[in-house]
C-alpha cells in the first residue's frame, strides 16, 4: 500500500547544477508531476537558490519550449476536482507573489505549467500535503542539517532524494531520517529497478513489492516449530512453587 507523500529533494552546494537541475524538471514533469514519487518541493542551500531556480527555468523552457500549454510532452491533470485543488493552490501563490517561473493553466483541456514557486515557511498553504501536480516549491535552507530537520518534522516521505557528491552528506541523510526509499543524485529511478524493494514507511504506505520483496509480501511465510518427544522436563509444568529461582537463573 503506498501513499505518497510530500517527497522533498535537498540539493547542497557540492551538486553538479546542470544536471540536478535537469533530473528534477524531469521528476516533476513526468505525468504533469502526478506520480507518487515525484520531488514534491526543493531544499536548496541558500547560496545556490537563484541558480538552481536559472537551471530549472532554463531546462523546463528546453522540455516543454516557450508554450509548455500547447506542448505534447506535458500531461493533463486526471480530472477536474485536481485541477480546481491545484488551480486554487497556484491562485494563492500568484496572489502572494510566489510565482518564480511558469504558473499559466487551461482548464479547456485541464493543463498546467510546470510552476517554480518561492516558499519562505514552513506554514504556506503549498506545504500542507502533497501537491501531486506540476507546481515545485523552492525553500532555501542555511545548511545540510537544516533540511534534515525539515524532513524529520513532517511525516515520513515515500522517496527522499539528495543531489550531492558528498559521501559523508549521504551517510548523514541515512542515518538521521526514515522515509520509504532513498536516491542520491537523481529522482524516480529507484522505483524503476526490480532489484530494490519499493514502498512506504509510516504515512507513505506499507509493505514493499518489486523483485524478491514483491513476491515475499504477497506470500505467507509460516512459521513450523518441530519439537521431539524425549525432552520434556517437568520445570515447564505446575505445581511451580520452588521453581521460580532456578528458572530465572536459567533465563539470565
Amino acid at each position: 500500500l503506498e501513499l505518497g507523500g510530500k517527497s522533498p529533494a535537498i540539493v547542497l552546494a557540492d551538486a553538479d547544477l546542470t544536471v540536478t537541475a535537469r533530473r528534477l524538471a524531469w521528476g516533476k514533469s513526468i505525468n504533469a508531476g502526478q506520480t507518487c514519487i515525484a520531488p514534491d518541493h526543493v531544499l536548496v542551500e541558500a547560496p545556490l537558490r537563484k541558480r538552481l531556480i536559472g537551471a530549472l527555468t532554463q531546462e523546463l523552457q528546453r522540455f516543454h519550449g516557450p508554450d509548455p500549454l500547447a506542448s505534447e510532452d506535458l500531461g493533463s491533470i486526471v480530472n477536474q476536482a485536481q485541477y480546481e485543488r491545484l488551480a486554487g493552490l497556484l491562485a494563492g501563490a500568484r496572489e502572494r507573489g510566489q510565482v518564480l517561473h511558469g504558473g499559466r493553466c487551461d482548464p479547456q483541456r485541464r493543463r498546467i505549467e510546470p510552476t517554480l514557486l518561492a516558499v519562505d515557511a514552513v506554514d504556506d498553504p503549498l506545504m500542507q500535503e502533497e501537491l501531486f501536480g506540476p507546481l515545485l516549491p523552492i525553500v532555501s535552507v542555511a545548511h545540510l542539517e537544516e533540511a534534515l530537520s525539515q524532513v524529520r518534522r513532517r511525516p515520513k516521505p515515500l522517496a527522499l532524494y539528495l543531489f550531492s557528491n558528498s559521501r559523508a552528506a549521504q551517510r548523514r541523510t541515512l542515518e538521521t531520517t526514515s522515509s520509504g526509499g532513498v536516491c542520491f543524485n537523481d529522482v524516480v529511478m529507484q522505483a524503476g529497478t526490480s532489484q530494490l524493494g519499493f514502498g512506504g514507511v509510516g504515512d507513505s504506505g506499507m509493505g514493499r513489492y518489486h523483485g524478491e520483496a514483491g513476491f515475499l509480501t504477497f506470500s505467507h511465510r509460516r512459521s513450523v516449530l518441530r519439537r521431539p518427544f524425549w525432552l520434556d522436563l517437568p520445570l515447564r509444568y505446575p505445581p511451580y512453587a520452588g521453581k521460580l529461582a532456578l528458572v530465572q537463573r536459567l533465563l539470565g
